[in-house]
């Protein structure tokens, strides 16, 4: 059972996990490096929990500690109880949710392990999978690992400029779906596109270029090992990304529309070549 402690004084050193969470450049460069992400909300706790991520600390107001009672009860770490007035100055923003958490982070699979192990039911071979390009919007990458979850990717692929999606915004937009679509970092971008070759993917790269197919073409094909490529919030995939993928691929639009948002996109397309 976890301990209570009533917390009176912002500066205690034991908050230290949740101090400046609206400062981005900050968090980013403090989670990864000593291990931890933040989970907000009782929900996105709970799931974090049951994806077996391990907790440091809870966060509560005086309110959330009955309805959170039960998981109090079943994890040693610190449980800190605050005011609402107090988490606010600690973390830098009106804690509405009222509920936080520090939770372990797990080392990532490098990407060959990944692409023959992250099968949805732990034994299914790695069929279909997604890889972002320079995704720096939170809430985009959150949104877009829902659509993973919720459309049956087998696992995502980031490059090395994409935003984290332990990100606290990452986290609570995907409703904690980052905790369960399989995933990791690649180290060297485009040179990396090989091992999806060598693993008989096709890689396929969302654009509006004249040439590309339509995302219904692509489904018709029914390619055993399909790898959507989606590109940063701007401009979509680099040159050197597109040189490299076997297919191009746009989504038609009505009404003079051009492009979807990317988080869209990707559920478009997710959507189009499920299995």
């Amino acid at each position: 059972m976890a301990e209570i402690i009533t917390v009176d004084d912002p500066d205690d050193p034991r908050l230290y996990d949740y101090t400046g969470l609206t400062d981005v450049a900050l968090r980013r460069r403090r989670e990864p490096a000593e291990g931890l992400f933040i989970a907000e909300g009782e929900k996105v706790i709970r799931r974090a929990r049951h994806a077996g991520y391990q907790m440091r600390s809870m966060l509560l107001s005086a309110k959330w500690v009955d309805v959170m009672r039960d998981v109090i009860d079943e994890v040693p770490a610190p449980v800190y109880a605050v005011t609402p007035e107090l988490a606010e100055r600690v973390t830098g923003y009106h804690v509405h949710r009222g509920a936080l958490a520090s939770m372990r982070r797990e080392p990532l699979p490098d990407a060959a392990t990944l692409l023959t192990t992250a099968g949805r039911d732990g034994a299914a071979p790695v069929r279909r999978i997604a890889l972002f390009e320079d995704i720096v919007d939170h809430a985009n990458l959150g949104a877009a690992f829902r659509n993973a979850a919720a459309l049956g990717v087998d696992a995502v692929f980031l490059t090395p400029r994409c935003a984290d999606p332990f990100y606290r915004r990452s986290v609570k937009v995907s409703m904690g779906a980052v905790f369960h679509v399989p995933w990791t970092r690649l180290t060297s971008w485009p040179a990396e596109i090989d091992l999806f070759r060598r693993e008989g993917f096709v890689t396929a790269a969302l654009c509006l270029a004249e040439k590309s197919i339509t995302v219904d073409e692509l489904a018709a094909r029914r390619y055993e090992k399909l790898a959507l490529m989606l590109g940063t919030e701007g401009d979509g995939l680099s040159v050197e990304a597109l040189r490299a993928a076997d297919e191009w691929v746009r989504i038609p639009m009505a009404a003079g529309v051009d492009s979807l948002n990317v988080a869209a996109a990707s559920a478009v397309a997710f959507y189009a070549t499920r299995p």
